[in-house]
């Protein structure tokens, strides 16, 4: 999987994960009176980012599906599991991809893994490292990736990784409706099959100056109302050419959510088997220029 592909699934994985699990003041609530006033999108985005501001870990599976109608509408769908865990402003995020599957072809077993770590946890007598980075494993190829996601952090304080990245890619810290308003034209989704199967379907159309236009088309995010936290995501490409129906996509589902219970802590440590080719390290400005 190349560079621009990888960083766009962390992106993705981040986002839905940084709203499901912010922990930044989602800007001043409403009153009882102003409620009656607001917009029916403030009432749904405030009432999320009031349950996300609780919200200390999570465990879910997790599905990945990516859909190219431009290739013969080929699809290929990731299974796995998702960690999150927040303590203060420290946080930690895992991702364990344990199969694939092609098209109609039977379900493999092939492990993929993501980690969202701290430089000073990695090792090179070549490069040292700061601020943020992803590390990739692959195991059916068996090779890792650094890749950094942001800079240092000079404060002396913790900063949450989703706030920390979000300094450098923006996608990822949404937390406030006025930033997302910025980048989106946002409208719900009135669809019956929505509310037969208990969610709120928000949709996001890229705004003309929007920092991702070049990137997606549109998002579209449901809300799982037992929950009130987002349980899936889908992610419309800008390629190929051509009406929305046949362009690219990206699809992930948060399902069977675990929250606020204990995650053992080792669950966020990795190692690289023997076997593994040097790791390939993507600096800040590589890692965007091959996005």
């Amino acid at each position: 999987m190349n560079i621009k592909k990888l960083v766009k699934i962390t992106f993705l994985l981040l986002w839905i994960t940084s709203i499901s699990c912010a922990s930044g003041s989602s800007g001043s609530q409403s009153t009882p009176k102003e409620q009656k006033e607001i917009d029916p999108i403030n009432k749904v985005l405030e009432k999320l980012n009031k349950t996300t501001q609780e919200l200390q870990s999570l465990e879910c599976r997790i599905e990945y599906k990516d859909v190219q109608p431009s290739v013969f509408d080929t699809q290929t769908l990731r299974k796995g599991v998702l960690y999150y865990t927040k303590k203060g402003n420290e946080s930690k995020l895992r991702v364990n991809f344990q199969t694939r599957q092609q098209d109609d072809e039977p379900e493999q077993n092939l492990i993929e893994q993501y980690f969202i770590v701290d430089g000073v946890l990695l090792k090179s007598e070549s490069h040292d490292f700061e601020g943020m980075w992803l590390v990739h494993l692959d195991y059916e190829f068996k090779t890792v990736r650094y890749i950094q996601i942001a800079e240092a952090n000079n404060s002396k304080e913790p900063v949450d990784v989703f706030e920390l990245i979000s300094r450098n890619l923006p996608m990822v810290g949404f937390t406030k409706i006025e930033d997302l308003k910025k980048q989106f034209d946002i409208t719900l989704v009135d669809e019956k099959n929505n509310e037969q199967e208990g969610f709120i379907q928000v949709h996001l159309k890229i705004k003309p100056n929007s920092i991702y236009i070049d990137d997606y088309a549109q998002i579209d995010f449901w809300i799982d109302k037992k929950t009130n936290l987002p349980a899936r995501i889908k992610a419309v490409s800008t390629e190929p050419n051509g009406p929305v129906e046949d362009k690219d996509f990206y699809e992930i589902k948060l399902l069977e959510p675990k929250l606020n219970q204990k995650i053992d802590s080792d669950i966020f440590n990795f190692s690289i088997p023997r076997d593994f080719e040097e790791p390939e390290i993507f600096p800040l400005n590589n890692a965007q220029d091959n996005t």
